[in-house]
């Protein structure tokens, strides 16, 4: 048997009624979500990592997800997993006329511009008659904030609304930064997240203006900050200094300084 109608036959079998996994016969669309976010992130964090024995592993299992997917778009009679593998097919045959067609383009951009309009061609077959057309069409609600709010800038920038350069954009950031500190000074919970939110979003305005991917850049930031404290860690709990709970900021910022010190000069940072 091919692996494929293999694992096709134990998505049939865990979804049976009679004898099926209870766990796997109470999930629908919805449930099955956030479980695809996580797997979608695990294969990220495999390539980030390198692991490419875990990366094999970690698309099995998003793989999993789409073959749950068209199990439960059979079960409604909407679509079945040859569908899925029919519509992928044809979409990349339709809009790779340069590999499988004879369109040419002198360039990267000339082929980035005819692979946006074979996607918004495809948006409008899709738009029902009455709802009026949107250059913000297509941008999922259900991405991560940074990415969907550079999308959104990106999808802005085709039609000119753009700062000219990151200076605007920065001289932006520093407007929204004034206005969360009178935002503060109002003690409005709501008026304060809503200048936050304006902030990041024109954070991520500079980042993309620069040349810099926003989710990238926070991520590295953040994975930064995690070996600087797992360091500060080591670092106190060789001194004999005890649970960080017992000690005050002072002496956690000292110890955190020079974690950024021994990183600065490639030295040691455990002890």
């Amino acid at each position: 048997m091919h692996p494929i109608e293999q694992l096709l036959d134990i998505m049939d079998r865990l979804r049976d009624p009679q004898g099926g996994c209870p766990w796997d016969l109470k999930q629908d669309f919805h449930t099955l979500v956030p479980y695809t976010l996580e797997e979608a992130y695990e294969v990220a964090d495999s390539i980030a990592r390198g692991d490419l024995a875990e990366l094999r592993e970690e698309l099995g299992d998003l793989l999993f997800q789409v073959v749950f997917y068209a199990r439960l778009g059979k079960e409604r009679d909407a679509f079945d997993f040859n569908d899925v593998v029919a519509g992928i097919c044809a979409k990349m045959l339709r809009r790779h006329p340069h590999v499988f067609g004879d369109a040419e383009y002198r360039d990267d951009e000339q082929l980035r511009q005819a692979w946006e309009q074979a996607k918004r061609q495809e948006r409008e077959a899709k738009r029902p008659m009455a709802t009026p057309s949107s250059h913000m069409d297509g941008v999922a609600r259900a991405l991560p904030a940074l990415v969907r709010a550079e999308k959104l800038q990106k999808r802005a920038a085709r039609v000119g609304f753009d700062w000219p350069d990151a200076a605007g954009a920065f001289d932006k950031t520093r407007e929204e930064l004034a206005e969360i500190e009178e935002a503060v000074a109002g003690g409005d919970p709501a008026h304060i997240a809503e200048e936050l939110g304006d902030l990041l979003f024109a954070m991520v305005n500079v980042t993309r203006l620069l040349g810099v991917d926003a989710e990238q850049a926070l991520r590295a930031a953040g994975e930064k900050f995690e070996r600087r404290f797992r360091a500060m860690e080591r670092q106190l709990l060789a001194a004999g200094r005890g649970r960080l709970e017992e000690l005050d900021l002072t002496e956690m910022d000292a110890a955190w300084d020079r974690v950024k010190a021994a990183e600065k000069t490639g030295g040691q940072t455990d002890a």
